[in-house]
């Protein structure tokens, strides 16, 4: 850990050559530890700590090489949190302005996000990946950050005209703004200011309170428990909950807005923080129901505070048993970041144990483990982790609850999954049967994203032939199953697993903004069938249930390796008053067919209409 300051194609398909050849740069050296802050953790080499008294330039120049080392590190593993403790940084004359690269998480250490202020930007631009940097400018590949619980006063002193117009924060999945008090311009969610095409595919806000929004290319987005200025733009498929300010949507699908004036079921992210003394405190915000708005705006979110001495504080290389065996006396886990080999579970069995990631903290199973196994009690907190499959197969990534056994999570204390994502490929040859496994009652996924990996540096070869091969050995063939009760997920993203992507058998469930890529790479339509049924839906609710809720939910298709397949239905929901799916559309990127929207309804998403959704305002149709 080092401390400063203390002086006291489709989408991606499309581009997946151009990515490839910059996915992976070399892992820069770990940092060096340096002088202990009385009282401070020893958090690891990957954890940097500011402080008030730390010279801008200083951080300017920090930031400036890690971002260097992982702009183009979409493969890589190095993984990195820069923390700032309560204080102010950067000045009208002097501004801090951050670019946050891949597996980087930038967050403050205050009770409230206003008690580290940031004078200045923090920003993400496009990836340009052809002519030397100076072409086919996306940012449909800008995975993997976070940015969170602190106050950023917007001054682009310095920068040009196009750039000084906005904070730019164009980014797409695997990425979370929470708890940000952003004031003195405006935000864009996309970045205008280079070449085309300027693609985005995010995204997720909660908890926030920021200036005018520009969505621009943002294809879906979901803002959650949050104030807003305004919101200019949509694509297709814009979700809010809970939002103050938040725009109508009457006119549904022109804009597609989705808007619910409150959420039925939040839980804020657990968060690190300072108290006044200087020790550190992890803060579990409280469960809420049917709320709007942010939770610190009148002071301290609502919760409770651990301190740190409660928490197991891993490192990757941590012997598994050595982590059960503090997790059984009791101790809560504080995963710092990095890669850990995963051979056996990880067990959560305590109610009310919380699992904290720091850096985007990667779990990669060994050998074919769960390499996370959560109990079905109640209050468990799993937040800020990601899972990797491994090159032996794993029957599941991450279990929540008993199959066959007793779960006792409660409506009360719900377990609950925040900024959780996992990734089948990419990185290195992945197998999974499924990835997510929901079986307990009473479970509140907010914000996941459940990734088979349609690129990555595996070896395969490029084209068609490498397409296939992908197809029969980064396999995965259901990204979420959820049998419990009474689950919510708010902000699910789902894509290109091989069976469903997302099965819910659970009756009661509510799915706030569903988005989801069918598989790229099924080689020929018998690879691609359901029995007799052409394909696999992309959200499937089970036969036998009779309530489910789904507000706002796309699917998509692109069929690169063998265009002339097709998809019968985007969603398969049974026919009954209690299942409704509000707002649902599919969209064609260029190759394939869903031939309807659900059910048998609703238009073909074909390439006569590439990029054109067909929307279903309400399924049943009235």
């Amino acid at each position: 850990m080092t401390i400063h300051g203390t002086r006291r194609r489709g989408r991606r398909a499309l581009v997946l050559g151009l990515v490839l050849a910059t996915a992976v740069t070399a892992t820069a050296p770990a940092a060096t530890a340096g002088p202990p802050r009385p009282g401070a953790p020893d958090f690891g080499p990957n954890v940097t700590i500011f402080g008030p008294g730390t010279p801008v330039s200083e951080i300017q120049a920090t930031m400036d090489a890690r971002h260097a080392a992982q702009v183009d590190a979409e493969m890589g593993t190095a993984r990195h949190a820069y923390l700032f403790l309560p204080g102010s940084y950067g000045s009208a004359e002097q501004p801090l302005q951050v670019k946050v690269g891949y597996y980087t998480e930038v967050s403050g250490l205050g009770a409230t996000p206003t008690d580290v202020r940031l004078n200045g930007k923090i920003e993400v631009y496009n990836r340009c990946l052809a002519d030397g940097g100076a072409g086919n400018c996306i940012a449909l590949v800008n995975f993997w950050r976070t940015l969170s619980n602190l106050s950023l006063s917007i001054n682009a002193a310095g920068q040009d005209d196009c750039r000084s117009s906005a904070n730019f924060w164009a980014v797409s999945q695997a990425v979370s703004m929470r708890r940000l008090d952003i004031n003195g311009g405006t935000l864009s969610l996309m970045d205008y200011c280079t070449a085309g095409p300027q693609y985005a595919s995010g995204g997720f806000i909660a908890d926030s309170r920021l200036p005018d929004v520009v969505n621009g290319s943002q294809q879906q987005w979901l803002t959650r428990n949050s104030e807003i200025g305004s919101w200019s733009n949509a694509v297709w498929n814009q979700v809010f909950a809970g939002v103050v300010g938040a725009p109508d949507d009457a006119n549904f699908p022109d804009p597609p807005y989705t808007t619910l004036d409150t959420t039925p079921l939040s839980r804020e992210k657990p968060y690190l923080y300072v108290d006044d003394r200087g020790r550190y405190h992890v803060r579990v915000p409280a469960v809420r129901r049917d709320t709007r708005g942010i939770t610190w705006g009148t002071g301290l979110t609502p919760g409770r505070s651990i301190p740190i001495r409660d928490f197991f504080i891993a490192k990757p290389g941590d012997p598994v048993h050595v982590i059960n065996r503090e997790l059984a006396r009791g101790k809560h886990l504080l995963l710092t970041p990095g890669v850990y080999d995963v051979a056996r579970s990880i067990e959560i069995r305590r109610p009310d144990t919380v699992v904290l990631g720091l850096g985007h903290a990667t779990l990669t199973a060994v050998n074919g483990a769960v390499p996370l196994d959560v109990a079905g009690v109640p209050g468990v907190v799993v937040a800020g982790v990601t899972v990797d499959a491994g090159l032996r197969e794993s029957p599941v990534l991450l279990r929540v609850g008993s199959r066959h056994g007793r779960n006792h999570s409660t409506a009360r204390n719900p377990i609950t999954l925040s900024d959780v994502y996992f990734r089948v490929g990419g990185p290195h040859i992945g197998r999974t049967h499924t990835a997510l496994e929901i079986n307990s009652d009473h479970v509140l996924i907010d914000h996941t994203w459940v990734w088979r990996g349609d690129h990555g540096v595996e070896g395969f070869t490029e084209g068609v032939n490498g397409d296939t091969e992908r197809w029969r050995t980064n396999t995965g063939r259901y990204g979420a199953i959820v049998n419990g009760d009474h689950v919510t997920a708010t902000g699910l993203f789902v894509e290109h697993f091989q069976r469903y992507n997302t099965v819910w058998n659970g009756e009661h469930g509510t799915t706030i903004l569903y988005q989801n890529e069918l598989p790229y790479d099924p080689p020929t339509q018998a690879d691609w069938m359901n029995g007799d049924v052409q394909g696999w839906a992309g959200y499937k609710v089970g036969d036998r249930v009779r309530h489910h809720t789904l507000y706002g939910g796309g699917v998509y298709v692109f069929n690169q390796n063998n265009p002339s397949i097709h998809t019968e239905n985007g969603f398969e929901v049974p026919d009954r008053p209690g299942v409704r799916l509000h707002h649902i559309m599919t969209v064609n990127l260029s190759a394939g067919t869903i031939d309807h929207v659900v059910n048998g309804v609703g238009a073909a998403a074909d390439t006569t209409r590439v990029g054109a959704p067909v929307y279903l305002a309400e399924y049943p149709v009235p």
